[in-house]
């Protein structure tokens, strides 16, 4: 390896995810692909029970994943992450028609959300390190005709993410104010990953 990675192999990520890809790639970090094939809504479907907030639920999907991955992985810095869009308690998953992005625009619409953003590094089933971030997004108020509109254009990549949107995309024109960093938005907790790699001795400090 060369440049800032110091490790002997690449990080690998648990994730299909083309941001958070795109968010590693951008920070020269080498990583291989091995996606975590869980089933997300039955692994959190003991905590929704109980009530536990959406920074739980995040957290833990991300653990799974990285837990997952990592006995595959030997010797290996395996990253899992999560992201959940909480409203109040009422947490949101991604919509399975644009019926349902239409709905859950609807319910987002002159309101502030949070997106809780969870990271997970394992290696040969032990968790290392963990992270949460926050973004806060207040949406602007939404006309029927406009949520019809947005997503007739946007097509089915509402159903690709929570909230239905996509704030690097056609997303950013549902929104008033964002609190928040971009890598949160996107799904991974970047800064305080870069921080534990450091030191970890995985990257150059």
């Amino acid at each position: 390896m060369s440049g800032l990675w110091l490790a002997k192999a690449p990080l690998v990520l648990a994730s299909k995810s083309t941001a958070r890809q795109g968010l590693l790639k951008a920070a020269g970090i080498p990583f291989d692909i091995i996606a975590a094939e869980i089933d997300e809504r039955s692994v959190e479907a003991p905590l929704r029970a109980e009530g536990a907030p959406a920074t739980a639920i995040a957290a833990h999907l991300a653990r799974a994943k990285a837990l997952a991955i990592s006995t595959y992985a030997p010797s290996r810095l395996v990253i899992g992450a999560d992201q959940v869009l909480a409203l109040g308690s009422e947490i949101f998953t991604k919509p399975e028609s644009r019926a349902a992005a239409r709905e859950q625009l609807a319910r987002l619409s002159g309101q502030t959300h949070a997106l809780q953003s969870a990271v997970c590094v394992a290696r040969d089933g032990t968790v290392l390190f963990e992270a949460i971030s926050t973004a806060n997004m207040t949406c602007r108020v939404l006309s029927p005709d406009f949520i019809d509109r947005y997503i007739a254009v946007a097509g089915d990549a509402v159903l690709t993410s929570v909230g239905a949107y996509q704030v690097e995309g056609l997303g950013v024109h549902l929104f008033d104010k964002i609190d928040g960093d971009q890598a949160t938005i996107l799904g991974l907790p970047l800064l305080p990953l870069l921080a534990f790699l450091r030191e970890e001795g995985s990257l150059a400090a």
